[in-house]
């Protein structure tokens, strides 16, 4: 693992670039001396934007005498700043202070008496709205005419701890690249949502006016950057403290109308059809081929990008594990396909462009999908995904041991005990990850895993080597992620009964009404949950008859000396496949279904805040609804869930081998 990373690391590999292709095609040789079969490069051509050497520019222009320029680099970096998929323009404002630039951010300014009309907004990374491009869409909103975006010592710096080299935080000069694309409306390529970008597809939407993208230019500045705007405003506006101010011995004002004038410039390279490629390698199964678990990690980075690498690497190191298996003559029941994602950092074009070409084969073929990117920022394991697949991660993590134990026998225990006696749970399917478009556009049941702590050095060129070192020292992380790893896909794509947990799906989805009833509340809106509660009720029914199911044919195999017969090998098949096609059922796939307003995103149970694509959340047409104060709709979209809901229930409940079945 630590060659593959140090080789991942050498060189930049920004999406699109030459530097990807070159990591692209090192990968498929990876995969080809590991005998896996179909080994492709896949091609789409997406909308990208990249740097112009000298067309980017945050300065102080007005009055004379505080006239500055921002560097606009970090020490030894070799890319240069910017945001994905942000907007060009050539814009002056005074510099006004918004915080995290949340939309409750801005209504404090207002009720301050702060007007961003016509201002450039200085705005800090992270907080109560970690998505960039919601934070600059807010700005938008509020009247802003360009946002400037930084990352503050009290999110990420030296009020936490050393920096790097010393320590694992971002020295002051440190600039997080990140993308402001509006993944919350539009996910993969903006010009093609809903459709993939295959070279030479006619059909595109005009780049000036599309949904998938904020108005206003922006740039990322380091925090030395900052504090020059910070000290210009000092006096001016309303002097913040607690939430709004990161240092506690550094002053935070808001500035005000008669701030010093900032213009901010971006001028940069649009290329509306670069290419992007993911790289795809397969173990056909020999019982269900067609059936299939992809597995898959990023591979681009802003920099050279060691947070995504950890993820590669621990999986070119699984490649390489079941490589050696194949020269055993070893074949999984179902098919296992690995895929490196290119454009990942952007909008997650590669897999999002992938699903899409292939909606209908995945739709009906795809069992799971498991994702491993930013996979090692510290010692807490982590997962995102649905909770039917719950039980594999429970046996994984129960049968290794915590490398947080390893130096103190006394204190010896498993993964999985460790995670519970922290605290640790299952987290709902979250966005900014390329299970995304698996869970909400193919319905495939997704996850993805990490040993996580504190915030990794995302989007700066100090996210390098030698910072994953001073996380993971020993690569004792990496190798017991990979191991976990493993052991979840061979649960997935070789147990004879697929390991899906309907119970925990049911329990998740209760708690999930309790919150939605709470939430409710908060804005005084009466909701009838009771056909949610309905629906789930039958759900906890079907989970039971479907653990009995699994227990009968246990009995039958144990019984019989480890055979199945043919009838109890049907019964199993037709099993496997209705519990897979469980959260396929619970897309909305009606002529113009979807979420209302963004409609590319198709399931009903998880999708991603509306205001924050970083944050996963339960029911989304629901909570959408409640969040505009729409009754009606709100209402109506409980019982469209809930129908949907008792339909999916429904066809799970029919015993395996009914007419209309078919083997």
């Amino acid at each position: 693992m630590q060659e593959y990373l140090h080789h991942i690391t050498e060189f930049p590999h920004l999406a699109g670039s030459e530097g990807s292709y070159v990591l692209a095609e090192w990968i498929a040789e990876v995969f080809k001396t590991a005998e896996l079969e179909g080994v492709d490069m896949e091609r789409f051509d997406v909308y990208m934007n990249y740097p112009r050497k000298g067309g980017r520019q945050v300065a102080i222009v007005e009055p004379e005498e505080m006239k500055w320029v921002a560097p606009l680099e970090e020490n030894g970096e070799s890319v240069g700043v910017f945001h994905g998929h942000g907007r060009g323009g050539n814009v002056k404002g005074p510099i006004v202070y918004a915080n995290y630039g949340s939309r409750d951010d801005f209504k404090k300014l207002k009720d301050e008496g702060i007007d961003v009309k016509g201002a450039v907004v200085l705005v800090r990374y992270y907080g109560t709205t970690e998505d960039a491009g919601a934070k600059i869409k807010a700005a938008e909103m509020a009247g802003a005419v360009g946002a400037v975006l930084y990352s503050d010592p009290g999110d990420i710096g030296y009020v936490l701890g050393q920096t790097f080299p010393q320590g694992q935080f971002l020295p002051e000069d440190g600039v997080q690249r990140d993308s402001v694309s509006l993944q919350s409306w539009v996910v993969g390529d903006i010009l093609s949502p809903g459709w993939a970008s295959t070279p030479g597809e006619p059909n595109r939407i005009d780049p000036s006016n599309i949904t998938g993208l904020t108005t206003i230019p922006s740039l990322p500045i380091s925090w030395w950057d900052a504090k020059h705007l910070f000290e210009s405003m000092k006096g001016l506006g309303k002097q913040m403290n607690r939430d709004w101010q990161g240092d506690k011995d550094f002053e935070y004002w808001t500035g005000d109308k008669n701030s010093p004038v900032v213009h901010v410039k971006v001028e940069q390279d649009e290329e509306p059809r670069q290419g992007i490629y993911n790289v795809l390698g397969k173990i056909t199964g020999w019982e269900q081929p067609d059936k299939k678990i992809i597995v898959g990690s990023q591979r681009d980075a802003w920099c050279v990008g060691a947070g995504p690498a950890t993820g590669t690497a621990i999986m070119l190191d699984v490649v390489r594990i079941f490589g050696e298996l194949r020269r055993l003559s070893w074949r999984p029941l179902r098919t296992i396909e690995f895929a490196s994602w290119d454009s990942s950092a952007f909008n997650l074009e590669g897999s999002t462009e992938h699903v899409e070409n292939r909606i209908e084969e995945l739709r009906r073929n795809g069992i799971a999908y498991i994702n491993i990117d930013t996979a090692i920022t510290g010692p807490d394991f982590t997962v995102h995904g649905s909770p039917l697949l719950r039980r594999p991660i429970m046996e994984a993590t129960g049968r290794l041991r915590d490398p947080s134990t390893f130096d103190n026998e006394d204190s010896a225990k498993s993964v999985k005990d460790a995670w519970h006696d922290a605290g640790g749970h299952m987290i709902t399917p979250a966005g900014r990850e390329d299970t995304l478009p698996f869970q909400s556009f193919a319905g495939m049941s997704s996850l993805n895993v990490a040993f996580s702590g504190n915030r990794s050095l995302a989007g700066s060129c100090y996210d390098n080597y030698d910072w994953i070192t001073t996380v993971d020292p020993g690569f004792s992380y990496h190798k017991a992620l990979g191991e976990i790893f493993a052991l979840i896909i061979l649960e997935l794509a070789d147990k004879p009964l697929l390991p899906f947990d309907l119970q925990s799906m049911a329990d998740e989805l209760g708690r999930a009404v309790t919150n939605l009833h709470e939430k409710a509340q908060t804005v005084s809106m009466q909701l009838d949950l009771k056909p949610l509660e309905d629906a789930i009720a039958l759900l906890q029914q079907v989970a039971g008859q479907t653990r009995e199911l699994e227990e009968m044919w246990t009995r039958h195999v144990f019984n019989h000396g480890g055979f199945e017969g043919a009838r109890h090998s049907v019964m199993r098949i037709l099993h496997n496949d209705r519990v897979a096609q469980f959260e396929k059922d619970l897309l909305d796939l009606d002529e113009g279904g979807g979420l209302k307003g963004r409609e590319q995103y198709k399931s009903l149970i998880f999708g991603v805040e509306k205001w924050d694509a970083t944050k996963g959340v339960v029911f989304p047409a629901v909570v959408d609804a409640i969040d505009e104060g729409d009754r009606g709709e709100a209402q109506l979209m409980v019982q469209a869930v809930a129908d949907k809901l008792r339909d999916a229930a429904g066809g799970l409940r029919r015993p395996p081998g009914e007419e209309g079945d078919e083997v």
